[in-house]
C-alpha cells in the first residue's frame, strides 16, 4: 500500500481516499438498506423486502407446510452448506436483478434449476411416503420432463402456493409489515425536528 502511495501525488491522495470513503460508505448504506443481512437467515419475512414475493408468502402462511417448513427447506439445495448458501447468492442476485430493472412478471416461476431443487425437497422431506406407502419411487425434475413421470406440483398444485399467485391476485394481502431501516435515534430527532415546526 505504502508503495502505490509513493507512486500516486500527493495532490490526488486526499481526493482518492474521499472517493474510497464515499464509495465504501454507499455499500455500506445500499447493504443496509436493501436488508442484505436478513437473507442469510431462514427467517421468510426476508422473502417480502421484495414487494413481488407478497403473494407467495401469504399463500405459504396459510398452508399446511407452514408450521413444517421455511422458503429456504423447499427453495435451496439441502445437501450442504457450501451449494446452500451459493445457490442462494446466484437466485439471489438474478431476482434483484430482475426487480431493479423492473424485468419481473406479473406471475412468478421457478427457473428450471430453481424447480430441480423444489422437486428434490418435496422428495427429501416425503421419502417415506414415497417409497413406503405410495411406491411412486424417486425421480429427479429432468426425468419429468421426459416424461417418465409426474412433478410433485403437477398433482399437488395448491401446496405450499397457489397456483393462481400474483401480485394483481392478492391485492390485500396481509404481511408482516418489514421494520423500517431508519434507526430509532434518527426518528426521534426527525419528530423532535418535525414537532418544533409546527409548534
Amino acid at each position: 500500500m505504502k508503495e502505490f502511495l509513493n507512486n500516486i501525488p500527493n495532490s490526488m491522495i486526499l481526493p482518492l481516499f474521499i472517493v474510497g470513503g464515499v464509495i465504501a460508505g454507499l455499500c455500506v448504506y445500499i447493504i443496509y438498506m436493501s436488508r442484505a443481512h436478513s437473507y442469510m437467515s431462514d427467517n421468510p419475512s426476508a422473502c417480502i423486502n421484495c414487494h413481488i414475493m407478497i403473494p407467495y408468502y401469504q399463500s405459504w402462511s396459510r398452508s399446511s407446510h407452514t408450521h413444517w417448513t421455511n422458503c429456504n427447506d423447499c427453495h435451496l439445495p439441502q445437501n450442504n452448506v457450501f451449494s446452500k448458501y451459493t445457490f442462494k447468492a446466484k437466485d439471489g442476485i438474478y431476482h434483484a436483478t430482475l426487480f431493479t430493472v423492473m424485468g419481473e412478471s406479473q406471475v412468478i416461476r421457478p427457473t428450471v434449476s430453481s424447480y430441480n431443487v423444489i422437486m428434490e425437497n418435496c422428495i427429501r422431506c416425503h421419502t417415506q411416503l414415497n417409497t413406503d406407502f405410495v411406491k411412486t419411487g424417486m425421480i429427479t425434475y429432468s426425468e419429468t420432463k421426459k416424461g417418465k413421470g409426474k412433478a410433485c406440483w403437477d398433482c399437488h398444485t395448491q401446496v405450499p402456493h397457489m397456483r393462481i399467485s400474483s401480485l394483481s391476485s392478492s391485492p390485500n394481502a396481509i404481511v408482516p409489515s418489514s421494520k423500517s431501516p431508519v434507526p430509532d435515534w434518527l426518528k426521534k430527532i426527525m419528530k423532535k425536528k418535525s414537532n418544533n415546526k409546527a409548534g
